[in-house]
């Protein structure tokens, strides 16, 4: 299952699979018109000239000159999205081109502009005059027609896309709906039911006295996705514990251990074809990360784009700052979300030792990285100290308290080392007081 959700993610962030499925549409199309020419009557087609009068050298280079100039739009338009994920890719951050590649509008133009090419040449190969004897496809050439007149209002959309999906702005935006479902999806779902704490203080106990079997991976990159059910499969059949070696977004490499299981009952496990091929199969794992269980890579993207906005080569900090702002929601949809715990029992019996990410892990991940590049740059703290108060008002949790106020004792500390007058500095004290009077509130 795993094997073929990340072949559906790799065909989705194509540029090839929707084209050709369009381009497939078209010749079903082309061939369902022609048909249908071959058996209706053709009389009443003379009483619309204008729409129907075509012989068969009009018909012919009518389509002539749709197929050259959708051929040559197309190759227009392929140029038009090759230099756009180019800029992408050095203003903002590469992480981002696999969004551009599975936009669906994308996608969508330039299959319409191929199809409308493959429809133009298999109509044409239809045609007959002369001495061929006579046959027009009159409604296949109208169609053709159409289709030509519908691809300049394509044109024109793809055009307005394109110009606008390269802001700043919309970039981050899409990023950050693209990590709210991942985290509304992610952490909804459960992997059995979550251990106590008096459960996970005698698992602890018990693991150092376990022995542990390693099941190594098959293959090199990044966990993609993780089928958590089999992994519980895979510790109820075997009578034990199953704890993951690697979690989503981790690197893992061709012969290291995936996951180490071992018997509740302290038997020797053994190794064998079928154990690692389970496991293998419940994980997926691919070139480069993903979003789709990974809500870690939706924070890391957006802080890219804020740290390629803070180098010295670009400077461009109102970037920068719309990444903190949405980087501050984001950690707001998590800040009252229960995450899931890394021990997971069936039949109040552990069997599942995930890696999870915490709240603080996330927390780092957005703001460490931008607040050590942010030096002297008192809109960036003022920022990052915004989204921290916006944070902390979505929740009352004492843990996740102390992670928010460490990252605001941290912005201080680096806001009167690094900022030059003491207005600015003072702009950064009253935003933290601000932050403190939250906390006691």
């Amino acid at each position: 299952m795993n094997r073929l959700r990340a072949l559906w993610l790799n065909l989705d962030a194509s540029l090839w699979f929707i084209p050709t499925l369009m381009v497939a549409g078209a010749i079903l199309l082309a061939f369902a018109l022609v048909f249908i020419d071959l058996r209706i009557e053709h009389d009443w087609l003379e009483e619309y000239p204008l729409l129907f009068g075509a012989g068969s050298d009009g018909a012919r280079g009518v389509l002539t000159a749709i197929a050259g100039s959708m051929i040559t739009v197309a190759g227009l338009i392929f140029s038009l999205t090759l230099s756009t994920l180019a800029q992408v890719s050095s203003q903002y951050t590469p992480r981002v081109l696999r969004n551009f590649m599975s936009d669906r509008a994308n996608q969508m133009v330039l299959g319409f502009f191929v199809s409308i090419f493959v429809y133009c040449l298999i109509v044409l190969r239809t045609i007959r005059g002369g001495d061929e004897g006579s046959f027009i496809p009159s409604l296949a050439v109208l169609m053709g027609l159409v289709l030509a007149l519908v691809s300049i209002g394509v044109l024109i959309f793809f055009i307005h896309h394109i110009a606008s999906s390269i802001q700043a702005s919309n970039i981050v935006r899409n990023a950050t709906e693209e990590t709210e479902a991942a985290i509304k999806r992610l952490f909804a779902d459960q992997l059995g039911q979550e251990a106590g704490p008096d459960e996970k203080h005698d698992l602890l106990r018990q693991a150092g006295q376990m022995i542990w079997l390693g099941v190594p991976s098959r293959t090199n990159g990044y966990v993609q996705s993780v089928d958590e059910n089999t992994l519980m499969e895979v510790a109820c059949d075997l009578d034990g514990v199953v704890r993951m070696e690697h979690g989503i977004g981790g690197f893992v490499a061709r012969g290291s251990a995936l996951v180490s299981v071992a018997s509740s009952q302290k038997k020797t496990l053994t190794l064998n074809a079928k154990l690692s091929a389970r496991v293998n199969a419940a994980f997926g794992i691919g070139s480069q990360r993903t979003i789709k269980q990974d809500v870690g890579f939706g924070l890391r993207q957006i802080v890219d784009i804020a740290l390629k906005a803070l180098s010295p080569g670009i400077n461009d900090t109102t970037t920068a700052i719309i990444s903190v702002d949405y980087l501050g929601a984001l950690l707001a949809q998590l800040a009252d979300r229960s995450l899931a715990s890394s021990l997971r029992t069936d039949m109040d019996r552990v069997r599942v030792i995930a890696i999870r990410s915490s709240f603080e892990q996330f927390v780092t991940t957005a703001f460490d990285q931008i607040r050590v590049c942010a030096d002297g740059n008192v809109a960036i703290y003022l920022h990052l100290l915004t989204a921290l108060a916006t944070i902390k008002q979505r929740t009352q949790a004492p843990e996740r308290n102390k992670v928010l106020r460490q990252q605001g004792a941290l912005i201080g500390e680096a806001a009167t080392r690094t900022l030059q007058t003491e207005y600015e500095r003072s702009q950064v004290r009253d935003r933290l007081a601000d932050l403190w009077r939250l906390d006691k509130d």
